[in-house]
């Protein structure tokens, strides 16, 4: 008996991969490895780095390249303007991402990423050289639609490892995503205004005076050539024969010709078939997770805006009066522990807890902690410091492990010949609500500052209020019947 059970996995294995299919030669790969697939995670890591760089490496520096532009006619109407520039990128995304997704399951993950990260190269660099307003929301609105790799890239990373890896894959995908919107701001704190900051070494009339803002765009714009050059030799997981009918029905003649599993070969053939057939927009396991992912990313986007322009405002308008520098070294701090966490203990975490519950713990914890943000601006010195790079570090980790769970969620929802579209269509949706995240949050920011006196939740309270809703909200939304998880039949 347990002689022909191994003859026919034999046969099956022998006779599944199809020669020339990049996908089937990856499937091999991961049936020979053993240990954890620290390459292939690490290759993940470093693509989602390149691309998450530029999401939010502007906010640090926004509030004064809009005070530099001269489009604002008084400071409280700051935040408005960065709201736009903010939006623009995401909305270019929402275009395009179904698009990318597409196009990722036709031709391959390798093009779309491989374009992603050039886009990276061109359109960064040419918002450092922004000379007005416009063009900073044109060349931002570009790199936005051209790179749509942040969709196929989480499919990679599942189709690279192993099943019993795939949690810590996506973990790269959402860690680097994370690491990305913290490290991305903190170089644009460092390095924006070198010839301000540093004028022994830029003299102010050298051109990183006139482009006070390129120097951060063209830092991590040379880090995504390098990305770029060396996606060329990463391997291709898309399978490129006709279906997997075709090619698994040499192991079914060899099945047949044993007289073993006929019937389990019409099963399999019938599911297969249903699935194929399936509309994404009528699974709900995976459109439940993306209607959630999408409300916590409005909130985290807005939340990533409102908090620089926040702790820059001046103290009487109830923000802490900080400098690029000072912002840049507190996201530094966040993103130190949150790489921590991510790589070490939210895989173990989540595989006791499970990504809903964990999701929905994070959010309930998260409201508390984020309506303490007015209070600590009442401290000053060391204790606010103290008390502010501990607020931020916990948020920043809460939100990235809420997403990551949404990410499981979501690629466990669909067969692998889906996930590319799937993860378009969440990347279409998560980008709309990411464009009105900085839109929305910039007009409330600046809504809310000329509202200091008012007697119903004064100035940034009301900032904190309507961010604790919107995250209340998505708690809400990871209960049943709404969030349900898909059954492996």
């Amino acid at each position: 008996m347990a002689e022909g059970q191994e003859h026919v996995e034999s046969l099956l294995r022998k006779d599944y991969y199809v020669e020339g299919c990049p996908g089937c030669e990856v499937d091999q790969l991961k049936q020979t490895q053993r240990g954890m697939p620290i390459k292939q995670v690490l290759v993940v890591w470093v693509i989602v780095l390149s691309t998450a760089l530029t999401i939010s490496s502007l906010f640090p520096f926004l509030y004064f390249m809009i005070r530099d532009f001269g489009i604002a006619k008084r400071e409280e109407d700051i935040g408005y303007y960065a709201g736009f520039i903010g939006s623009s990128y995401m909305l270019g995304r929402a275009l395009t991402s179904m698009l990318w997704g597409v196009i990722a399951d036709r031709y391959g993950r390798k093009p779309v990423i491989i374009i992603g990260c050039a886009t990276v190269v061109v359109f960064n660099t040419l918002f450092g050289l922004s000379i007005n307003f416009w063009m900073a929301i044109t060349t931002r609105f570009l790199l936005g639609s051209l790179n749509g790799l942040l969709g196929p890239i989480k499919a990679y990373a599942c189709e690279t490892v192993r099943d019993e890896y795939q949690s810590l894959a996506l973990s790269a995908v959402s860690t680097a995503w994370g690491a990305g919107l913290i490290i991305g701001p903190a170089l644009g704190g460092f390095l924006a205004q070198p010839a301000e900051k540093f004028p022994g070494i830029f003299a102010s009339d050298s051109f990183l005076a006139r482009f006070p803002y390129f120097l951060p765009c063209l830092i991590i714009s040379l880090f995504a050539a390098v990305v770029t050059v060396a996606c060329f030799w990463i391997p291709e997981t898309l399978h490129t024969h006709n279906s997997e009918k075709i090619a698994s029905q040499d192991s079914y003649d060899a099945l047949e010709s044993a007289n073993q599993g006929s019937s389990e070969k019409e099963e399999i053939e019938e599911r297969r078939e249903t699935t194929s057939k399936q509309s994404l927009f009528k699974n709900w396991p995976l459109m439940s997770s993306i209607i959630v992912y999408c409300v916590f990313s409005l909130h985290d986007m807005a939340y990533t805006e409102i908090f620089s322009l926040w702790a820059e405002s001046p103290r009487r308008l109830g923000g802490l009066s900080y400098t690029t520098e000072d912002v840049g070294t507190v996201l530094v701090i966040s993103g130190v522990g949150l790489l921590i966490f991510q790589s070490s203990l939210y895989p173990l975490v989540e595989k006791i807890m499970g990504p809903i519950r964990l999701s929905r713990i994070l959010g309930i914890i998260s409201i508390p902690l984020l309506t303490s943000y007015h209070y600590i601006a009442m401290l000053s010195g060391i204790t606010l410091s103290i008390m502010l790079n501990c607020a931020s570090l916990l948020k920043n980790v809460f939100s990235i492990s809420i997403v990551t769970g949404l990410f499981i969620l979501q690629n466990r929802a669909v067969d692998q010949h889906q996930r590319g579209a799937a993860n378009g269509i969440a990347m279409l949706f998560m980008s709309l609500f990411k464009a009105a995240g900085p839109a929305g949050g910039g007009a409330l920011f600046s809504w809310a500052q000329k509202r200091q006196h008012a007697d119903f939740l004064p100035g940034d309270q009301m900032v904190f209020f309507i961010l604790n809703v919107i995250e209340a909200i998505g708690v809400l939304m990871t209960f049943k019947p709404f969030l349900v998880e898909r059954r492996n039949s």
